[in-house]
């Protein structure tokens, strides 16, 4: 193993500031070079996260009705600018600021300041702020699904940097953040198995339940059900989620060890086993038949269930994870929304909070010391190392998580709706013809907006009554023949 940079750079070497080394002084990077392949892997995994924010959008906007879609697509666009700045102007000091509480963390780093050179590990500070930025984003990414087809653009943004603020970031500070409650009691989070899917999926459930159901379906009280209008965005979007992933999972040992490999082949694993899961419950369910959006949701339980676990449990059980995980989350999607009433139709919470919380559950049954230990300098095990306690850590850490998330979400939607010009929810003339076009600038899916054009220009208006004219044509013609029949048959 390369030698530690802290073990160089350190607060008696010359230069030394809060920064972790004057520039102007010293060179910081001669601390680094031993661990210059830890860095790279670190920077190609920062990268390779991004594609899961237009894959999330994808995936969400083809799950959604085509009038709505394109709305999607903004958002995920959106928070792109939105949860960066958030970040770099507060996110990262509250999350990892060294002097945290046990709950949340101070303002130290407000302004990444002083967020240089400083080691973590064998990478500097300010590449794992990178690093850690896109995990924030796709969690906001997904939390905003929960909003789809009924919710008004500007306030959900406004809600994304607040959720940022007051959920997301002491989640984190307590899970990863070594001064963290949950970190100091033990419980095992490889990669945001409670802070990015469990919390996500329960704020999406929280935004769809304070919004209520979508306007058509008020009346009736029957919840919506629609299929996906493309299973083919959906499938595209879950290439690149699938691809993405490798850098969330891969990146998350920050090095570039023998336990990083493990946990690659870990993810793929489970991302494989979870279409099988998914596939083999449908197929019974449809009595024979697949489907393509099926599939794809597959993936997507077992990248999420592998996610807490991919760097602590053996490859076997991987297959597992990522097998019981997608059936459990297939068996519960027929009767979920009906039981609970609320109007989720992109199986948000489903997909990462039941996901999740499987996923974390089964980490604290599998993980193994012998493959935290592959990165030379890890230690964790569960129920197979006979650390029987370790399922209560994991038990616990759900709980904490989706107790303050819901309680939370819901404080903090009701507060930003009384706010003038933040209402959430969309009129319901919007909301029937979709949110496109009303808060998209001459932009839609172009099919729907093509018959948004017929209707207006009258067109389905008249084939309706060219259709009853051929149709009384039709009547009298059959009726004149039948008569001009009775009429031969009497003579």
């Amino acid at each position: 193993m390369a030698e530690y940079p802290s073990d160089i750079f350190n607060d008696t070497s010359p230069g030394w500031t809060a920064a972790g080394g004057n520039s102007q002084l010293m060179d910081v990077n001669l601390a680094y070079a031993p661990s210059v392949g830890h860095q790279a892997w670190l920077m190609i995994s920062g990268v390779l996260i991004m594609p899961i924010i237009p894959g999330i959008g994808l995936f969400y906007a083809g799950e959604a009705r085509r009038k709505s879609a394109l709305s999607i697509l903004w958002q995920s666009m959106a928070i792109l600018g939105i949860i960066p700045f958030q970040w770099f102007f507060w996110g990262y000091s509250l999350t990892y600021a060294a002097d945290a509480s046990p709950f949340i963390g101070t303002l130290t780093n407000f302004g990444l300041r002083n967020v240089i050179s400083v080691p973590m590990g064998y990478i500097p500070e300010i590449l794992f702020s990178f690093f850690q930025c896109m995990f924030c984003i796709e969690t906001i990414v997904i939390m905003i699904g929960g909003a789809f087809e009924r919710c008004r653009l500007l306030p959900s943004m406004v809600y994304a940097f607040c959720w940022a603020t007051i959920v997301y970031c002491p989640i984190a500070c307590w899970t990863w953040n070594s001064n963290g409650w949950l970190y100091k009691l033990g419980a095992l989070d490889f990669a945001g198995g409670g802070p990015v899917h469990i919390a996500s999926g329960v704020g999406a459930l929280a935004f769809s339940l304070v919004l209520g159901k979508r306007i058509e379906h008020k009346d009736d009280g029957k919840l919506p059900q629609y299929d996906a209008h493309s299973p083919v965005m959906i499938y595209i979007g879950t290439i690149f989620i699938w691809m993405g992933w490798f850098g969330f999972n891969g990146g998350s040992t920050l090095n570039a060890t023998v336990r990083t490999g493990y946990v690659l082949v870990n993810t793929n694993l489970a991302a494989a086993t979870g279409i099988m899961g998914w596939n083999a419950l449908e197929y019974i369910l449809y009595k024979g038949r697949f489907s393509v959006a099926g599939s794809c949701r597959g993936v997507m339980v077992g990248l999420v269930a592998i996610t807490p676990a991919a760097g602590y449990v053996p490859v076997y059980f991987a297959a597992v994870i990522g097998f019981v995980s997608a059936v459990i989350v297939r068996g519960v999607d027929n009767w979920f929304n009906e039981f609970v009433g609320i109007d989720e139709g992109l199986m948000v919470f489903k997909n990462h909070a039941i996901g999740g919380t499987c996923g974390a559950l089964m980490t604290g049954i599998f993980a193994a010391n012998w493959v935290t230990a592959l990165d030379g300098s890890s230690s964790a095990s569960g129920w197979v190392d006979h650390n029987y306690i370790q399922l209560g850590y994991q038990l616990a850490e759900v709980c904490a998580i989706i107790g303050y998330t819901l309680v939370m979400s819901i404080i903090l939607l009701y507060l930003i709706n009384y706010i003038p010009g933040l209402k959430f929810r969309s009129e319901e003339h919007e909301e029937k013809e979709g949110l496109d076009l009303h808060y998209l600038f001459n932009e839609g899916m172009g099919d729907h907006e093509l018959f948004l054009a017929l209707k207006e220009a009258g067109f389905f208006e008249a084939l309706a009554i060219k259709g009853r004219e051929l149709l009384s044509e039709s009547v009298t013609t059959s009726t004149s023949k039948a008569e001009q029949a009775e009429e031969k048959k009497s003579s």
